[in-house]
């Protein structure tokens, strides 16, 4: 094999370049003994632990913690989004839930060009064409009716309070929104909610929202017909009109959330419960790992010019089958038999030049061997031992940066995942195919990756991410990192990465985590490197002790992580 005959003289060179067992400068984990929730917000998290320590299972506290996001962290917590939730059960039980939002019936493949066949710049991301169908409420009711034990009206109650009674801004709060306070000043409606005197709302100071306290009251009454049906979704309907939208009654009255099977596979001997399509997540994380698990990672060193070399060309070569091949099931053929074969990677692992970087526009679909902003995540765990993993989002910061009026709802702007135009990139750069096309009723394609890790069938790990498509990265390098490289979960979340996507052809790198010299080399490989994205907010809970394999502290069965990047989350157990 290549790898052998070139790797016996680069060996001894990686190791003098980076420790076998390298660890960050993190603070250790936090420890629970009967469970432990962490999210993007810290008045969320401690809704979803008040759950636990009520009696409820993990999937109730999901549920509390999904609503109370949509209050305490609206730039990516919603009601007029989606998502997806990973639940494992103490039994050994898998499924998914896929509450991804809808191409509106109306939708048309061309809706976002203009006369000339050119994508018209902001058609996709802003305003009310912006708008998928939400599936947020109908998703958290479906998993409450099936799998929680607790009222709905005991786990919305706390999102109400917090609604009509507001809660203060710490500073991690009021540095989203200040982000997005020109785009409120375009929507009265968003305005009047988010804007004091048309500027954004300081730390310290109050956010209350009584229009989504109604709306929530109406959920906590009715489920998910008083968002569904009724005044809200007579409102959302209206809004939709009046701002030049497509959303219909029609469109909120057939949507209904997808329980699938979960995306499997085995990397070293764990197993990885995953996102299936719509989300690519899941796919692309397997087919990643199953590449590098033909590498001796954890003998190259962490970060070694050779392990970075693996793991982006790896990375090059899974997404363009995530680009060019996935979509939603109900629309397209996912191969997933071949992405998910382990004899497939040994191809893309033979064609993987151990002292080369691939050339993208060379390494594509239809070539040997490719043949034929942002969401929020959160991970919980209760005494039992259930685990649930949840992603969702409005796509960008405040999604399209508009509110359904007299709702309190902010709506999403998730049609801009889909394929506007083959070869054009969207929001997060990603070149898309015919696979993920706009058609009405369909799901547009994710990267969104809640994901569990599990030995022996039980739960080791939960884990997942915001960020676009940097979620599959950010997700596969804390895996990497615990598995490979012996990492407590909260070094492992800490820990900078880096992110390739295909195209564009250079590799995003986080401050501190390449060394000059390790750089130097790769770029001698041919790599091409450029700055950091934006941050990711990675939430983990690994179970056991603070590594896999290590010794517990006291009694303490569950080590959370919150990723301290945007200054908002809490880990938090008892």
């Amino acid at each position: 094999m290549r790898f052998d005959l070139h790797s016996r003289h680069l060996l001894t060179a990686a190791l003098g370049l980076a420790c076998i067992a390298t660890h960050a400068a993190s603070v250790a984990p936090v420890a629970a003994e009967n469970g432990m929730v962490v999210t993007a917000q810290h008045l969320a998290t401690r809704v979803g632990v008040d759950v636990l320590k009520d009696g409820g299972n993990a999937i109730d506290a999901a549920v509390a913690v999904g609503y109370a996001l949509a209050v305490v962290y609206p730039a990516a917590g919603n009601l007029g989004g989606g998502g997806f939730m990973t639940i494992q059960f103490a039994d050994g039980h898998k499924t998914f839930l896929d509450f991804r939002e809808k191409a509106p019936l109306a939708a048309t493949a061309n809706m976002y060009l203009d006369a000339a066949g050119n994508v018209i710049k902001g058609l996709s991301t802003s305003g009310h064409l912006a708008v998928a169908v939400p599936g947020t409420v109908s998703g958290l009711e479906l998993a409450l009716a099936r799998y929680g034990t607790m009222k709905r009206a005991a786990l919305i109650a706390p999102a109400i309070r917090y609604a009509q009674d507001g809660f203060v801004l710490e500073q991690g709060d009021a540095d989203l929104f200040a982000t997005a306070t020109a785009d409120f000043r375009k929507d009265a409606a968003t305005a009047a909610i988010f804007l004091n005197n048309g500027e954004a709302i300081g730390a310290g100071q109050k956010l209350v929202q009584k229009d989504l306290a109604a709306t929530l009251k109406l959920i906590s009454d009715k489920g998910e017909d008083g968002f569904y049906k009724g005044p809200v979704g007579a409102a959302i309907v209206a809004s939709s009109l009046a701002g030049k939208g497509i959303l219909t009654q029609a469109d909120l009255d057939q949507y209904k959330t997808r329980e699938l099977k979960p995306v499997e596979c085995n990397y070293r001997g764990y197993g990885i419960v995953s996102a299936p399509p719509p989300s690519s997540g899941g796919v692309v994380i397997c087919e990643i790992l199953n590449i590098l698990e033909g590498y001796p990672l954890k003998e190259l060193g962490f970060r070694s010019a050779q392990s970075v070399h693996y793991q982006i060309e790896a990375m090059r070569h899974a997404y363009v089958d995530r680009n060019s091949y996935l979509g939603d099931p109900d629309f397209v053929k996912n191969p997933l038999d071949r992405l998910l074969d382990k004899a497939y990677a040994a191809k893309l692992r033979d064609v993987i030049d151990p002292a080369k970087a691939g050339i993208s526009k060379d390494i594509k679909p239809g070539v040997a061997p490719h043949e034929g902003s942002n969401t929020t995540h959160y991970s919980i765990i209760d005494k039992q031992g259930n685990a649930v993993s949840v992603t969702y989002t409005l796509n960008d910061w405040f999604g399209a940066r508009v509110t359904a009026a007299k709702t309190g709802v902010l709506l999403n702007d998730e049609m801009d995942d889909f394929t506007s135009k083959i070869g054009v990139p969207n929001l997060y750069g990603l070149v898309q195919g015919e696979a993920n096309a706009i058609a009405p009723g369909k799901r547009p394609l994710s990267s969104m990756s809640p994901t569990i890790v599990t030995k022996d069938g039980q739960p080791v790990m939960v884990i997942g991410t915001p960020g676009g498509s940097r979620i599959i990265t950010a997700v596969l390098h804390t895996i990497l990192n615990v598995v490979d490289y012996g990492m407590n979960v909260q070094e492992a979340v800490d820990a900078p990465k880096f992110h390739q996507q295909w195209l564009p052809e250079t590799t995003n790198v986080d401050n501190f985590a390449l060394s000059p010299d390790t750089r130097k080399i790769l770029e001698g490989w041919g790599q091409k490197f450029s700055g950091p994205q934006p941050v990711n907010h990675l939430a983990a809970i690994l179970v056991g002790a603070p590594t896999l394999g290590g010794k517990p502290v006291g009694k303490n069965r569950y080590y959370g992580a919150n990723d301290p990047r945007r200054n908002t989350g809490l880990a938090l157990g008892y």
